[in-house]
């Protein structure tokens, strides 16, 4: 079993994933010799390779790394990729990123945050107010907009950590303070039920250190997932921790906080919607239990500029507002819809919909049904596969049939440019434009920022 310390090339197999990126950018930053394959490039991809990392884009032999110490992989990798093959059958030490990012953190005061939804904002928020007041090292699952990256480099000591549930690769983690933000289904592929679910996320409960703490949203805290552990709970609504009033002024939300018996006043959050309050409540019940002045809390989160893909505003023109946002859970698309409607009561809103995985789609049909009626028009893009092989019977239309907007549509990703186009030309109003999906929608998010600043033209 290699040591971290023995470390001095490493090779990463589907190297231009979110988590899998920052992990190679740790090695990169720390003297390691870092390469890696990817299927296909990516402005992630670009920005590794600005950064001094060897990738390959073909699944060929004579382009891995035969003098690696340590390979790494995704489980989107597929079991008959042959340069994964190739490395277990010739005896390298392979493992999973699960087991990396255990291996790096183990000695740290780690902070982890886990949840079904949620936990990338949650733990990108944490990671921006240490990154401002104590500093931290920070594995992350998405862009954050302040430093235009997944990974931050400013203490080794304190780790933030976004927790993974899928394919339990959270339970590598052995976390000084645990947050918890959601429990709902999701993956049922890997766990088959929620009563399932429940107990995994009781199990990695179970992994806070006994003198941490674990803190929850009260929905969470609710399923008594640790009782031998000092527990905080927050919550819009409810919990230890929770909002006491806002307002909403010039898009900014503007809200004091509950805190136990403290009442800490004049929170300003940059954030669109309701619920990144909630998710900014959970990164202030782990700054205070830190012990970081509230004046350092409130100035650090009022510069917090969000996340690349999550309620991102791409492009306006006098009749459209063009945002993007990562949502694939239907209580994210809730979240999006609900805060979209609140901040635009006047718009229609039109929502284009990638889902992600034939195995979640053919489990939450009806649920994504029911949160996307939401929108006044829906678009939906065929099934995302990612690391799946087709489900018979499972596509797209199990969600469009149920849907109760009185426009909606299924469009295939070579015609959906000109169908936004010949819609937005048609509307007499003005409308909010979603895209919404974690798959590979992305790749339109600059034509049609083009396509509405251009519009009018």
């Amino acid at each position: 079993m290699v040591k971290q310390e023995n470390i001095k090339n490493i090779y990463f197999l589907g190297i231009g994933g979110i988590g899998m990126s920052a992990l190679a950018r740790y090695f990169n930053a720390n003297g390691k010799k870092v390469k890696g394959y990817d299927k296909t490039k990516s402005p992630l991809t670009e920005k590794l390779t600005a950064e001094g990392i060897e990738i390959c884009f073909e699944d060929d032999i004579d382009l891995l790394d035969k003098e690696t110490d340590l390979v790494v992989y995704t489980p989107a990798i597929p079991k008959d990729h042959q340069q994964y093959n190739w490395y277990v059958e010739n005896g390298f030490e392979v493992r999973k990123r699960s087991y990396v990012l255990g291996m790096l953190t183990e000695g740290t005061f780690c902070i982890a945050v886990a949840g079904s939804h949620g936990k990338t904002t949650v733990s990108s928020m944490i990671a921006h107010i240490l990154n401002e007041t104590i500093g931290c090292t920070a594995f992350l699952g998405g862009i954050v907009n302040n430093f235009e990256s997944n990974y931050i480099n400013s203490n080794n000591e304190i780790v933030v950590v976004e927790a993974d549930e899928y394919d339990r690769s959270f339970m590598t983690l052995k976390p000084n303070i645990t947050v918890i933000t959601s429990v709902d289904s999701d993956h049922l592929d890997i766990y088959g039920s929620f009563e399932n679910i429940i107990k995994e996320f009781r199990e990695f409960a179970q992994l806070v250190d006994k003198e941490g703490v674990l803190i929850e949203h009260h929905s969470v805290a609710a399923l008594n997932l640790n009782d031998e552990v000092s527990t905080l709970s927050y919550g819009l609504d409810g919990g230890e921790v929770e909002i006491a009033s806002y307002d909403i002024e010039d898009g900014k939300y503007l809200f004091d906080v509950d805190f136990f018996f403290e009442d800490i006043n004049d929170f300003e959050l940059s954030l669109p919607g309701a619920h990144n309050m909630e998710n900014a409540l959970a990164a202030i019940a782990v700054a205070k239990s830190m012990h970081i002045p509230n004046r350092k809390i409130k100035r650090a989160l009022s510069r917090f500029k969000g996340i690349y893909r999550r309620f991102e505003k791409r492009a306006e023109n006098e009749n459209t507002i063009y945002i993007d946002d990562y949502a694939h859970h239907p209580n994210e698309v809730k979240a999006l819809l609900e805060s979209v409607n609140e901040m635009f009561p006047e718009r229609k809103v039109i929502a284009v919909f990638q889902p992600h995985l034939f195995s979640r789609t053919k489990d939450l049909a009806s649920d994504f049904a029911k949160q996307l009626s939401l929108a006044d028009e829906v678009i939906l893009l065929p099934i995302y596969p990612a690391r799946e092989l087709p489900i018979e019977g499972v596509s797209s239309n199990l969600i469009l049939k149920d849907i109760k907007s009185k426009q909606k549509i299924i469009v295939e990703k070579e015609a959906l440019l000109e169908h936004i186009k010949i819609t937005l030309n048609n509307l007499k109003q003005k409308n909010v434009l979603l895209t919404v999906g974690a798959g590979d929608i992305d790749r339109f998010l600059k034509p049609i920022s083009e396509m509405i600043e251009g519009i009018n033209d």
